[in-house]
């Protein structure tokens, strides 16, 4: 199983410093008119608010792996399937992550002396799992299933971004509640025919939102918009 998230919960530099300075002005003989120091509050709570959410700390998170595995080389100049190591995203609410098993279908002949892969030889020989680090990882009050968006045509580049183009695996979008509910609003521009969920290079002949709303229309989609869709 993977390892748990290790990304640092920082708190930007400019927030607590403009704070303390609020509390210290609030006792100072000094202090500036009480509107001044309410704005000055309302500033310092507002930068908080909004510099301490995911769409600033989360995006761009490139945890070390065990190994430097390149999706670029695996996915984009290889053209393996997301669904060969994934095998469980179309299937179940969880993404699976790869067992070591699956690797070695491959790296049992290729590079079988490599030096970089001893990590993997060893899992393989005591049969413990390697221990990737998730990238991107949902509170635990949050409810997504993987299997629901592949179905309905939502693609991994929507969420995850070009992951062929990625030789070290970052997140690329905030995956934030505000972030969910305007594709949940508008889900067009991110739904395309179920069989190019992985094709990440697809390239639309017309308009996508116009394809994603014939698709929606055939199907059925009605992405829910309301608390329990996602908080159960």
């Amino acid at each position: 199983a993977p390892s748990g998230d290790t990304r640092p919960r920082r708190v930007p530099a400019a927030a607590p410093g403009a704070a303390v300075a609020v509390a210290v002005a609030a006792f100072s003989p000094l202090s500036p008119p009480p509107l001044l120091l309410t704005s000055a509050a309302t500033a310092a709570v507002a930068a908080i608010w909004y510099y301490g959410t995911d769409k600033f700390f989360s995006v761009g998170y490139t945890p070390k792996q065990p190994i430097d595995y390149s999706h670029k080389l695996h996915a984009g100049n290889l053209g393996l399937d997301c669904l060969y190591c994934h095998t469980t995203v179309d299937k179940s609410s969880y993404a699976a992550i790869p067992s070591t098993q699956t690797c070695m279908n491959c790296h049992a002949k290729v590079k079988g002396q490599s030096v970089v892969l001893e990590p993997l030889r060893k899992s393989y020989e005591a049969d413990q799992a390697m221990p990737w680090v998730k990238v991107h990882r949902l509170p635990d009050y949050v409810y997504f299933n993987h299997s629901a968006h592949v179905n309905s045509g939502v693609s991994c580049v929507s969420c995850h971004g070009r992951v062929d183009q990625m030789v070290e695996v970052k997140q690329v979008q905030p995956l934030t509640m505000t972030w969910c509910l305007e594709c949940h609003r508008n889900a067009a521009p991110n739904v395309r025919p179920a069989e190019l969920v992985t094709k990440l290079d697809w390239k639309p002949e017309r308009d996508p939102a116009e394809i994603g709303r014939e698709i929606i229309a055939v199907k059925k989609i009605n992405p829910p918009v309301n608390c329990s869709g996602c908080h159960r």
